[in-house]
């Protein structure tokens, strides 16, 4: 039997992981989660996410050694197996296809309810099917496909968060615009204290927090397949605690700069309404946008990371024999069936529902 990762095809460049990197630290937690932990934590939010950034930042520390040491597709539930017995293995891989099943279903349903946004008479359930459908047959094709749709998705969230941290910053040192009277970073503190709920409010919002760095793990599943791993992933791991300052805690920070927390809604992204105020044409539709790509990325990311789990836990005796294989495109087809199939069942409660 051939060694997990031996046969993969290593088609994955330099470009791809770090984009994918920097990708799977911004999901739609970010662009709509926040809202919600804003309401329930105030400006500590910025500490949870600073404390959650710290203990994903040594994870991926500890993963990153791991990867050095052995590049394979099947990452930490290999790495279990390995050294901490079959049981460990077989518990981690199967976890993980589970933890991703639930979440592209629910990335789906995401991608139905903001295309209605745009066109109400469309049932629910058919974006999301198209999506599906779309992203299933792409991960078919070759590795390479994946990365490169990963590349532009996560380049579309870089995108967006810059030019709210640019422009934010602009209004708030040259107090410029419709916000630029009232934009202060003492925002951070002069409405109730930084920690208006104390340190249970910010306790509290640490479920949201973590659910936003979820996919943060995907450039182990990428060692497979990466071109040079050993000079790749190292890197992509070391930059984690800079995107996590620079994307979650930066976007926050000015955020709640230009506008006091207690004035966001908790009901509406504080991108769309950051962005509205800055006189952004169709804000809303941009946001919308973003989300609907960041829905869509965390799905594929979903399709590629089940699927080579599914092949290495067939390699290592853990699952069906056929989810082994490879397609001549080197790729783990049947894994990718299934994963697929199983996340067809969104679709049809969206139908249903």
């Amino acid at each position: 039997m051939s060694q997990p990762g031996s046969d993969l095809s290593r088609r994955l460049r330099s470009r791809h992981i770090q984009l994918i990197a920097i990708g799977g630290t911004i999901g739609v937690g970010l662009f709509l989660g926040s809202a919600r932990a804003i309401h329930n934590a105030g400006p500590a939010l910025v500490l949870a996410y600073a404390l959650g950034g710290i203990a994903i930042f040594f994870i991926m520390r500890a993963l990153g050694e791991l990867l050095t040491y052995r590049p394979v597709a099947g990452s930490f539930a290999t790495y279990a197996d390995e050294f901490c017995g079959p049981f460990a293995g077989f518990v981690t891989g199967w976890s993980y296809w589970f933890a991703w099943i639930a979440t592209a279903m629910a990335e789906l349903t995401a991608i139905g309810v903001y295309v209605r946004w745009w066109l109400p008479a469309v049932p629910q359930w058919l974006p999301a099917l198209v999506a599906l459908l779309a992203l299933y047959g792409s991960n078919l094709l070759a590795v390479r496909m994946f990365g490169e749709l990963e590349f532009w998705f996560a380049l579309i969230k870089v995108v967006a968060i810059v030019a709210l941290i640019v422009s934010g910053v602009v209004v708030i040192v040259f107090h410029v615009g419709d916000l630029g009277a009232g934009a202060s970073f003492s925002n951070l503190w002069s409405h109730g204290g930084f920690l208006p709920y104390g340190v249970g409010g910010m306790l509290l919002t640490m479920q949201i927090v973590m659910f936003a760095y979820v996919g943060v793990e995907l450039i182990g599943v990428t060692a497979g397949e990466a071109q040079d791993p050993k000079v790749v992933l190292p890197r992509a791991t070391n930059g984690i605690i800079l995107r996590i300052l620079i994307f979650y805690i930066g976007a926050l920070i000015v955020i709640m700069a230009l506008v006091p927390w207690n004035e966001l809604s908790p009901s509406v992204s504080p991108f769309v309404f950051v962005f509205e105020k800055l006189r952004v044409p169709a804000a809303a539709g941009l946001i919308n946008l973003v989300v609907i790509t960041a829905a869509s990325s965390s799905c594929n990311s979903g399709l590629f990371s089940t699927g080579r789990m599914l092949w290495s836990l067939a390699q290592r005796g853990h699952g069906p024999r056929p989810f082994a294989r490879l397609s001549p495109r080197q790729v783990p087809a049947a894994g990718i069936h299934a994963s697929a199939a199983v996340m067809l069942v969104g679709v049809a409660l969206n139908y249903v529902v």
